[in-house]
């Protein structure tokens, strides 16, 4: 008996292992970019249960068939709630690539662009922390708060306080918190005993719960921010309702400190961006909050930007962010400046953007000289030689700021700003929220913001790369590697 064991375990051992490799050619490369098949294909063939096993659990980056119906069901709600309603028509002052690209926007997300609105830029942490705050305690019918990370500590307790005032004077409160993404973080536990005890309605974003019957795959996570109070004022960015360190100590001993930038709308617009907060409750609650999805504002302010909200994520069927990235990209005449902490492009978008600077485009990418993360990190460095080489002028933001802001300028008349890194974790796994806006007076405003990130930051060169030490290198492209793997 034991003889046969012997010969056959080894035996069985091989067959597995040819059957996994088998099987993963052929199910693998459905549906993925070559470059992410050819990563998973990579692991399976070197580690083949251990890459078989992590496919399986990561190995989808679509959310379960209900959300995505769940999806579906909310963007024919918005088509229809918004059918008659003014949008924005096209004037002589438009780029005549900009139609196109708003027709794209409303065709994969389902809203449309439109006019009547201001904006605020907020790009100094504490006092974006101290504008939401205010609008919360102005509150008269309803507050909508959404963050990937949410936590109460000594910089966000104002904010927590405005939510229990907004509470005591009946106004309705909502909340939704990424799961993941707010338990990682320190004071998980005390964030949620205080939304408990001031007795906020808040849910958990794609909980982790399978002891609850409630799971997907763990790394789909939603990366949105969005405020809105009474559907009049709204705020969107790249800014979580946290301490700009993140409250970790290790942050605190290398000195790091977070830079973000939050926008401050009023119009129009407003009630779209109220539009994805919904959305996001209904896939949590099986609740549609219809009296406040068909909310209208009227148009605001004498700056009369064309504004469109542009949702993407794992439960829409294309990319959609990705898809309004590159569009502006090509069709870009003279100027894009870039920012974005992840920068790790899939090929259309590093084509994107070193066809641009070949055809005279003056390309710049701000991005900071050090890293949260080090996977990500050299990840992102294994692009500068490429870029370099196209003619991308590269700035590094000193240490030991992260430059977390994420958004970008095309000519003098577009910009873009929100929650998307332009990665490809924010094209494919992360739900995102972005803001496509036209208007000078936005996009003059943003330069000023750029401007501001020039003095504080250094230009790499392609001679200073390319003597880096070799093992710096290796690191880069290993990470590249692993950063296709989705």
């Amino acid at each position: 008996m034991q003889g046969w064991l012997t010969t056959a375990l080894p035996v069985a051992v091989i067959v597995v292992d040819v059957v996994i490799r088998v099987v993963a050619v052929v199910l693998v490369p459905k549906n993925r970019r070559p470059t992410t098949a050819a990563a998973w294909l990579l692991a399976i063939f070197f580690m083949p249960y251990i890459g078989g096993i992590a496919f399986l659990l990561f190995g989808s980056t679509k959310l379960p068939r209900r959300r995505r119906t769940k999806q579906a069901q909310i963007d024919r709600y918005v088509l229809n709630a918004t059918e008659g309603i003014p949008l924005a028509t096209e004037r002589p002052d438009w780029p005549p690539w900009f139609a196109s690209l708003a027709a794209l926007n409303r065709r994969l997300g389902a809203m449309p662009l439109l006019e009547g609105n201001s904006a605020r830029l907020l790009g100094e942490y504490d006092d974006s922390i101290a504008e939401m705050t205010a609008a919360v305690r102005s509150a008269r019918h309803f507050v909508h708060v959404e963050f990937y990370i949410l936590s109460l500590d000594a910089t966000t307790a104002p904010f927590f306080d405005a939510m229990e005032e907004a509470l005591a004077r009946g106004v309705t409160v909502r909340v939704l918190l990424d799961h993941v993404a707010s338990l990682r973080v320190r004071g998980y536990r005390r964030t949620i005993r205080r939304l408990k005890a001031m007795g906020a309605d808040w849910h958990l974003l794609l909980p982790v719960q399978p002891y609850r019957g409630r799971y997907q795959r763990p790394d789909l996570r939603n990366h949105r921010k969005v405020l809105v109070v009474d559907g009049r004022v709204g705020f969107m960015g790249s800014q979580n309702m946290i301490d700009r360190t993140y409250d970790r100590w290790t942050n605190r001993r290398r000195g790091l400190r977070w830079k973000d930038l939050m926008v401050r709308l009023e119009g129009p617009v407003v009630a779209e961006l109220n539009t994805i907060f919904i959305s996001d409750w209904f896939a949590e609650t099986d609740v549609l909050l219809e009296r406040a999805a068909r909310q209208r504002v009227a148009p605001v302010g004498a700056e009369d930007l064309d504004c469109q909200v542009v949702p993407s994520g794992p439960g829409f069927e294309r990319e959609n962010n990705l898809r309004l990235f590159n569009g502006l990209i090509y069709a870009a005449q003279r100027r894009v400046v870039l920012v974005s902490p992840y920068f790790v492009p899939d090929d259309s978008m590093l084509y994107a953007v070193t066809t641009a600077a070949q055809r005279g485009v003056q390309v710049e990418l701000f991005v900071s000289e050090i890293g949260d993360q080090a996977v990500v990190f050299h990840a992102q460095r294994s692009y500068y030689e490429s870029l370099l080489e196209a003619g991308v002028v590269i700035w590094l933001y000193r240490r030991p700021t992260i430059l977390h802001a994420k958004h970008f300028t095309i000519d003098d008349d577009v910009a873009v700003v929100g929650s998307s890194n332009l990665d490809m974790r924010s094209f494919t796994l992360n739900l995102e929220v972005s803001l496509m806006v036209r208007g000078r007076a936005f996009v003059d405003d943003l330069r000023v913001l750029e401007e501001g990130y020039r003095r504080e930051s250094r230009r790499l060169t392609l001679d200073e790369w390319r003597a880096r030490p070799f093992r710096t290198a290796v690191l880069d492209n290993v990470a590249r590697l692993t950063a296709a793997i989705q």
